[in-house]
């Protein structure tokens, strides 16, 4: 039997049920178990105990580099290639460029967060601007007194009513709040957007099965926006469709975590 391990939220249940179901439509017989964060995933798919990992980003590196043998990039969502982190100030700033930064106020969401904390971190310092030497103030999530919003849209919150110059932001997340109206059009300027790097994954074992490895991956691409079952396990996910694994684009976020001393 395959046994596919995720991080447990009220999401990955409906997920998850899906795509057990899913899969036995495809012939395969699956389990899952769902854990209470992402290193005991890691430590269980390392050791052989699961077969799949539906990975977040960070997750990835770590079981990539605790591996003699690298592991397998089976599928993606849609969302997850050329994932971009953008820096953001308000219309009117002075700020048109990363140089332009020195001397400003700038706001980081959670530490946890790839995208707009640790990553955005790590651009910032390769475009150089060295945040500690650069910046009049730079703080994460974690270090603001809480306004009721919480990651990025607390970033956004904090330029829009000018308690800080810039921030930084996914570009997904601008595209789908501008979307919602959430954030009406023309309320941020992006002044610097990063190369495109890729974002979550579903892992497999490298001594998977050839066999049983495509039929997996049929599944998960088989996925469908216009069949019920494969909505909702869509927008438990928050994309349109799964898309065909890479292993290439993680090399940044590799680095940032070899900085920060997270791997």
């Amino acid at each position: 039997m395959l046994r596919l391990g995720g991080v447990a939220s009220a999401s990955h249940m409906t997920v998850f049920q899906g795509l057990g179901e899913m899969f036995k439509r495809e012939g395969i017989d699956m389990d899952w178990v769902l854990y209470s964060d992402y290193d005991a995933m890691i430590d269980d798919f390392v050791d052989g105990k699961i077969d799949l990992a539906w990975n977040g980003p960070l997750g990835y590196v770590k079981i990539k580099r605790l591996l003699d043998e690298p592991c397998q990039v089976i599928a993606m969502r849609d969302v997850d290639v050329n994932f971009t982190t953008c820096f953001v100030t308000r219309p009117d700033s002075d700020i048109l460029t990363v140089e332009d930064l020195k001397g400003k106020r700038f706001a980081f969401a959670s530490r946890s967060s790839v995208e707009s904390g640790l990553l955005a971190y790590h651009f910032l310092k390769e475009t150089g601007i060295n945040p500690r030497n650069d910046l009049a103030l730079f703080t994460f999530s974690e270090d603001r007194k809480s306004s009721g919003l919480t990651g990025e849209k607390g970033v956004i919150d904090c330029v829009l009513n000018g308690e800080y110059d810039a921030g930084s932001v996914a570009q997904r997340t601008l595209r789908t709040m501008s979307e919602d109206g959430s954030l009406p059009q023309d309320t941020l300027r992006t002044f610097w957007a990063s190369p495109g790097y890729s974002h979550c994954c579903f892992t497999a074992q490298r001594d998977m099965d050839p066999g049983q490895y495509r039929m997996v991956e049929q599944a998960l691409l088989s996925v469908d926006y216009g069949d019920p079952l494969g909505k909702s396990i869509l927008d438990g996910e928050a994309c349109k469709a799964f898309v065909p694994g890479i292993e290439e684009g993680w090399e940044e976020l590799e680095k940032a975590a070899i900085d920060q001393g997270l791997v």
